[in-house]
């Protein structure tokens, strides 16, 4: 049973709240444009040995009125190859960092951070995008906030497993935690509570996606283990007209890319309190669905060089939500974000994130459709 759900009677027994190291567990039209279809399934990169977390019983339960407040963003490439962004990328988030103030900051990394390798895109078919950002750009993902790292998603195995390895390690000497592997889960630690972060993507070196029993059991089990539960997935067609949320599974050049509504609905039907999703490289609406906020696309957050900067692929935005260590909501915020220059993440004084995705919720989802207040605030209807 979900430790959450027995915090009202370990509350009564007395027993005080703590807190405990952080550990993960690992069981076993982008306007970039598209990727072209993946190489044969390659067998998903061994889990280096790590601690699993402690049984549910083995610390004191988080306090009622504990919250989290977590920042989540979409797609991110901090330049790739030689075309990179000045000062060595130190200056890349300087415009948009204070909207990373949070205990839990997550992003989708679209590409690997490593250096020589094979591209999946062999003879350098026009058609295919592979990304490759210095390991050394980890420091800056640290720097402006980021806690965790999503690796579910087309980009990730574009230098193979040797790629994908120097990334794990670029990320992990910069102590930052990633997620998105098949049976990989993060867990971070904010005081008393304890967050899971889980991703999820329609690729073999991913969680999977499109196989939703499957999805359902994994949720629960990062459940059992935790108070609050994240799931962030990459799926949905890409370009510049996909940003609505329609019904029955996407495809994109061939891809199975999800049925999202009956995925993010499955997946907090299994415990997840909060869904952030990214892919079709524009945002999408946002709904709350038995009390927990679903965000369909965040959009592209930053891409140095890598993405087309017309119309709706080049707004996006921070999304903030404060959720109580039961994991329900308290409240949020979409600070509304742009793409400056060649691709660096900017806060947009127009604010057009807000319009966006208002009136996506409201065609999209109806009465549980998100309320964007003229400041950006996120409210149930009614």
């Amino acid at each position: 049973m979900r430790r959450r759900r027995l915090m009202f009677l370990v509350l009564v027994a007395g027993i005080a709240a703590g807190a405990t190291l952080a550990v993960v567990q690992l069981t076993g039209g982008d306007g970039s444009a598209s990727t072209a279809p993946p190489p044969p399934a390659p067998a998903p990169a061994a889990a280096e040995p790590s601690t699993a977390p402690p049984p549910a019983d083995s610390r004191a339960a988080a306090p009622l009125d504990a919250t989290v407040t977590i920042a989540a963003v979409g797609d991110i490439v901090m330049g790739t190859g030689s075309n990179l962004p000045p000062a060595g990328g130190r200056t890349f988030f300087d415009d948009v960092d204070q909207e990373l103030g949070a205990k839990v900051v997550l992003g989708n990394l679209e590409g690997t951070l490593s250096k020589g390798g094979t591209s999946k895109c062999g003879g350098g078919s026009p058609n295919c995008f592979a990304f490759q950002t210095p390991p050394s750009y980890a420091r800056w993902l640290k720097r402006a906030g980021f806690t965790v790292l999503n690796l579910a998603n087309n980009h990730a195995y574009d230098y193979g497993q040797a790629g994908l390895r120097q990334t794990l390690r670029a990320l992990n000497r910069q102590g930052l935690k990633h997620t998105g592997r098949p049976g990989e889960i993060a867990y971070q630690d904010v005081g008393p509570v304890r967050v899971a972060l889980v991703g999820f993507a329609s690729y073999p070196w991913a969680q999977s996606l499109t196989d939703i029993p499957r999805a359902k059991r994994f949720v629960r089990k990062a459940s059992a283990a935790a108070d609050i539960v994240i799931v962030t997935f990459h799926g949905g067609a890409e370009g510049s007209d996909k940003t609505h949320v329609p019904n029955g599974t996407e495809y994109f050049l061939g891809e199975n890319r999800g049925n999202l509504r009956a995925f993010t609905h499955a997946v907090v039907d299994a415990g997840a309190d909060l869904v952030v999703g990214h892919g079709p490289h524009v945002l999408r609406g946002m709904e709350f669905y038995k009390g927990r906020l679903i965000a369909y696309s965040m959009g592209n957050f930053a891409g140095y060089g890598v993405f087309s900067l017309s119309g709706p692929l080049a707004v996006s935005g921070v999304l903030k939500a404060t959720l109580r260590a039961n994991g329900t909501w308290v409240r949020g915020r979409l600070v509304p974000t742009r793409l400056v220059g060649e691709g660096m993440p900017a806060l947009d004084p127009a604010e057009r994130a807000h319009g966006i995705v208002r009136t996506l919720s409201r065609a999209d989802f109806g009465a549980r459709g998100v309320r964007v207040t003229p400041t950006g605030v996120l409210q149930r209807q009614g």
